[in-house]
């Protein structure tokens, strides 16, 4: 028999080893799987029900409608037939007067009097999501309302005009969205943006109580409308703009890249750094903002996992700082052509990763930048943050003393990257720090490996000019001889010009006075200055896309400004919606056109329907511009085409076709009648309704 089995014992060795992890890893925890990050994404409570409302509500409400509209449509006749036992003629006059503004002309002013003012206050990406939020809400209502084909009110007149369909109401939807985008785009969150949506609220009510006061919506019409401009709004608005990364605010404006890290998100930020990067983080504040425009810089200050307190350097990046990038990207490329790689980065985690790679590059090959500590997830695949060194004591190059030491270590620093084939891309007086007299470099996002020369060119005169700024341009130029040859320096001033050199040092020079860049070029060797223009097909094309994408979102933008559509179905004889709209447009008219048979090779172009007025068009194919017109009217016309009075109502048959063509559409063949009485009928027995008009008297 075998003797037992026993565990061997533990080995001495191996037991120190995991208690030395541990000291290392004790404050470092995996996070299980299922178990939410620390920062979860949210549109928040409001939106989810805002879109919630749209399914339900407004989706599942346009089936029922469009499939058995009887029971809604009782409910909502007897909601406006109580509304019509207050009708008075100084209410009507004013019900009229608040009909027009909210729906014509001053909905078009207030909508681009906000959109002007986005500009005046530099909000180009609340710009970018209203008029996608307008174009959205109008497509959205658009398409709802060729579905349901719901006709105007029954039981009751209507006291003043009207275009097409009434389901969801185009008006109610269009002063909803305008107003809730001056709620998310021009009011400060908090307090003043919480009264704003009362007081929108109040308005869009008492839009909707005026259309239904004068009969041209369905209470239900309203309530789509009302949902659809609100939740579509809100949830792009949340979704592009967060407060968080685009805040509105006035007086100093900051950049949108800087993240607000107060709040649930400085939690977050805590909870990370310590769980994945053992940093317990005392105090969060951030730094350096003015010189950063492409994410959130911070300081943070730490105890280390060896128990020492002391600051650690930070950089938040989040989803908007991608779009950023590629936006940026498309509009350099779009400028200027393929200077150099505009191929943007796909996801906010390659952008940590790229910077975490340029830091220990940098490092590996001996610059002076800062020992990289790792990157933290605050949110999936939507916020990280890379954590590296803080220098302690070193300022801003451009507070800074900068004698010959420090133009020395500048210089070499560009020619070894040329020797090893690198680019900053990024040299301005807010990614030069000096300490004690060295130079450290910071910022190394931009960090290319064998860039163009035209790239290298530029770094060179970046250099070169922040140097200046805190010295003399001929000092420079006599030390940068020591490292480059007189056609390297005289390549550089040639290349720096416009885009090549970063925002915050182009207003440092302004602000300096001295022509630096031309005392430059007067030290150099003359050389023709470098073009910064790159055409190519791909350049041509996505400035014809940008073009037309821009004029599309505008056009369909601008429809919501004038909300009114009269466009319906083909009016095709029996008993549906359009015929009945068609009788709604002309109350008195005891019959109403519509097309029957066709001769082969014909079609409806279009179909408008207005209070006072129907019109369909017919043509040979698909030509756009109709061969025969057919409108019915109240009254005849006799100079336009040929006119039939039919008692109450007059139908004008109008061709431009020569008179011997043959197989055209007629008053006796193709084009027929439907007669009042039939729609009456029709109405009464399916939905227990009245249809006003030619002896149907309504309130």
């Amino acid at each position: 028999m075998g003797g037992e089995h026993l565990p061997d014992e533990p080995d001495a060795t191996h037991s120190e080893d995991v208690a030395a992890q541990e000291h290392v890893l004790g404050r470092r925890r995996r996070r299980p799987t299922g178990t939410p990050p620390p920062l979860p994404k949210s549109i928040g409570t409001s939106g989810r029900a805002w879109l919630a409302a749209v399914v339900v509500v407004v989706l599942l409400g346009s089936i029922w409608v469009r499939v058995s509209p009887a029971f809604i449509d009782r409910i909502d006749s007897t909601i406006l037939e109580w509304l019509a036992q207050f009708r008075t003629p100084w209410l009507t006059s004013l019900a009229r007067w608040v009909n027009t503004i909210s729906s014509n002309w001053g909905l078009a002013l207030v909508g681009l009097t906000t959109a002007a003012l986005m500009l005046v206050f530099h909000r180009t990406r609340h710009l970018v999501v209203y008029l996608i939020a307008l174009a959205a809400v109008e497509l959205t209502v658009q398409l709802l309302t060729v579905g349901m084909q719901r006709t105007r009110p029954y039981g009751v007149t209507a006291l003043v005009g009207w275009e097409g369909y009434s389901a969801p109401s185009l008006p109610v939807a269009a002063l909803t969205v305008v107003l809730v985008g001056i709620a998310y785009t021009l009011v400060i969150p908090g307090r003043p943006r919480y009264r704003a949506k009362w007081a929108i609220a109040a308005l869009v009510f008492g839009l909707a109580l005026v259309r239904m006061y004068l009969g041209v919506d369905h209470p239900t019409d309203a309530l789509g409308g009302a949902i659809l401009g609100v939740a579509i709004p809100v949830a792009l608005f949340r979704a592009f703009t967060p407060n968080t990364v685009y805040p509105v605010s006035y007086g100093k404006r900051s950049k949108s890249a800087h993240l607000d890290v107060t709040g649930r998100r400085g939690e977050a930020i805590r909870l990370a750094v310590l769980e994945q990067l053992g940093f317990e983080v005392l105090d969060i504040s951030p730094v350096g903002l003015e010189g950063s425009g492409g994410s959130t810089p911070l300081k943070l200050r730490v105890i280390d996992e060896d128990g020492a307190e002391r600051s650690i350097f930070a950089k938040l990046y989040a989803r908007s700082h991608v779009r950023a990038d590629r936006w940026y990207k498309l509009g350099r490329t779009i400028l200027y052509g393929s200077l150099e790689d505009e191929t943007p980065f796909q996801t906010v985690r390659r952008f940590v990763e790229y910077e975490d790679y340029a830091l220990r590059l940098l490092g590996e090959e001996g610059f002076p930048t800062p020992k990289a500590f790792g990157i933290a997830e605050i949110t999936p695949e939507r916020e990280y943050l890379i954590a590296m060194e803080f220098f302690d004591g070193a300022v801003e190059i451009g507070d800074a003393e900068v004698d010959d030491g420090v133009i020395d270590q500048a210089l070499a620093m560009i020619r070894r990257m040329w020797d090893i084939g690198l680019a900053h891309r990024d040299i301005k007086p807010a990614n030069m720090m000096v300490r004690d007299g060295e130079l450290k470099l910071i910022d190394v996002f931009f960090v290319q490996v064998r860039p163009s020369p035209w790239r290298q060119a530029v770094d060179l005169a970046n250099m070169m000019l922040v140097l200046a700024l805190r010295s003399d341009p001929d000092r420079v130029y006599e030390h940068a001889l020591g490292y480059f040859s007189p056609d390297e320096l005289a390549e550089a001033f040639a290349a720096a010009r416009g885009v090549a050199s970063p925002t915050q040092l182009q207003q440092s020079l302004k602000f300096d006075g001295r022509d630096l860049l031309k005392r430059f070029r007067a030290l150099a060797p003359q050389r023709a200055p470098i073009g910064i223009q790159r055409w190519s097909v791909r350049r041509v094309l996505l400035i014809l896309a940008a073009l037309f994408g821009l004029v599309a979102t505008v056009g369909i933008s601008e429809g919501l400004f004038f909300p009114n559509k009269d466009g319906v179905l083909p009016p095709e004889c029996g008993m549906n919606n359009t015929m009945i709209l068609f009788a709604q447009a002309v109350p008195s008219a005891s019959k109403v056109p519509c097309v029957g048979e066709l001769p082969i090779g014909w079609m409806v172009t279009n179909a408008t329907v207005h209070d006072g007025y129907a019109t369909f068009g017919l043509a040979v194919g698909a030509a756009g511009t109709p061969d025969v017109v057919v409108t019915l009217t109240p009254t005849c016309d006799e100079n336009i085409g040929i006119s039939v009075d039919l008692g109450g109502g007059c139908v004008t048959y109008h061709s431009t076709l020569a008179a011997e063509t043959t197989g055209e559409p007629t008053l006796a063949e193709g084009i027929s009648f439907i007669s009042r009485k039939e729609l009456v009928d029709f109405v009464a027995t399916d939905d227990d309704q009245k249809l006003c008009g030619l002896g149907v008297p309504c309130p």
